[in-house]
């Protein structure tokens, strides 16, 4: 039985695997292998990170490198190693800093999902006659009845269809997510049955090109002397504190503000072509409406301008809330919330379901900020 949905059997079925030499894409490659499949793994050099800290040499991305080859040679599947670090730098991190400097808080992990790996990647796989470009995220894969549709994965803690919602149905046409039913107990177990070497592997938890969770030096390193200090004011103008640029901070922060004050501050906006960080009670990061653009939407019909009854994600660690998500000018739309939400940060995405079906989404603007 073809599990991937593709009409041939197994035997017949070519696919790549993108292998990071985690955990999740070892296990993602062992299963297809085990099934029967022709698994051809693929690894990205995306980046130097010895380079990234200063240090040339110190790279952690050549031993997840390392990692994946070792499970390709145990599942016996070929292997290739892509690079792709020019491409990533100029679509991911360069974007990253960028958007920082703007006062956004962006996502890399979409930005590398939305470029690299479901444009170009998916580009090499079909030039290596791929049926199928295989990852191991966690969300699930369904064919409907207007095509691919894409689903919350089966675990709700390791849910990753957040970073997914820019996937277009062209992309998803293409793509797989085997683990999408499974959790991450259940994965460590697979990996220790197929006996590879990364089953006790430690989960990334920081952004791959920023060593520590320090953005600020990354940003420093790519963009020098961009970071102005500034003023940190109240709603009211009033200057209230000292900062030493806008990229250190986001919306709805309030540690590490670096003020005195009779009550809990919190960043309520970022005004980076006036150097200025603006700070207030929590009450003013309250917004019932936003704007976002572009919009990718994976709806069965198109978004309508009188408005779609959808639950909304504005961080991917924030819990769904209803709205009403209606097509705005151009490639945009305005998402009007059942009931206000703090936090709100231009750069970040807010992404639509209807129920446990991904709907799209789009990337929060900053011109929806109050002034």
């Amino acid at each position: 039985m073809n599990t991937l949905h593709i009409d041939k059997p197994p035997g017949e079925t070519r696919v790549v695997v993108a292998m990071s030499g985690g955990v999740d894409s070892s296990v993602t490659a062992a299963m297809l292998a085990e099934q029967g499949y022709e698994v051809i793994g693929v690894t990205l050099q995306l980046y130097d990170h010895g380079v990234a800290v200063g240090r040339p040499g110190s790279c952690c991305a050549g031993q997840d490198i390392h990692d994946a080859r070792r499970v390709a040679d145990r599942l016996c599947i070929a292997h290739y190693v892509l690079d792709y670090e020019t491409k990533f730098r100029e679509q991911v991190i360069d974007d990253f800093a960028d958007s920082y400097l703007a006062g956004e808080t962006p996502i890399p992990c979409v930005r590398c999902n939305q470029t690299v790996k479901f444009t170009d990647l998916l580009g090499s796989a079909r030039d290596l006659g791929a049926d199928a470009l295989v990852t191991g995220h966690y969300a699930r894969w369904r064919l409907g009845d207007a095509g691919p549709e894409l689903y919350r994965g089966a675990d709700p803690t390791r849910d990753q269809s957040y970073f997914l919602f820019a996937t277009t149905p062209d992309q998803l046409a293409m793509l797989r997510f085997p683990l999408g039913g499974l959790g991450k107990d259940e994965t460590r177990e697979m990996a220790r049955r197929y006996g590879l070497s990364v089953a006790a592997k430690a989960d990334s938890q920081d952004i791959c090109f920023v060593p520590n969770g320090r953005y600020a030096d990354i940003i420093e390193k790519l963009r020098p002397g961009a970071m102005e200090p500034g003023d940190i004011v109240d709603l009211d103008g009033k200057v209230v504190g000292r900062h030493d640029g806008v990229g250190h901070f986001t919306i709805g922060q309030r540690r590490g503000l670096g003020i005195s004050s009779d009550r809990p501050l919190y960043v309520v906006r970022l005004e980076p072509e006036d150097a200025r960080v603006v700070v207030g009670p929590f009450e003013a990061l309250l917004l019932d409406r936003l704007s976002v653009s572009p919009v990718n939407w994976l709806g069965d019909t198109p978004l309508a301008s009188d408005g779609v009854k959808v639950e909304v994600k504005i961080r991917s660690t924030h819990p769904p809330v209803g709205a009403t998500v209606s097509r705005g000018g151009g490639d945009g739309a305005v998402v009007v919330l059942d009931q206000p939400q703090a936090g709100i940060a231009p750069g970040q995405a807010c992404v639509f379901y209807d129920g446990d079906r991904l709907l799209g989404g789009g990337w929060i603007r900053r011109d929806d900020r109050p002034v």
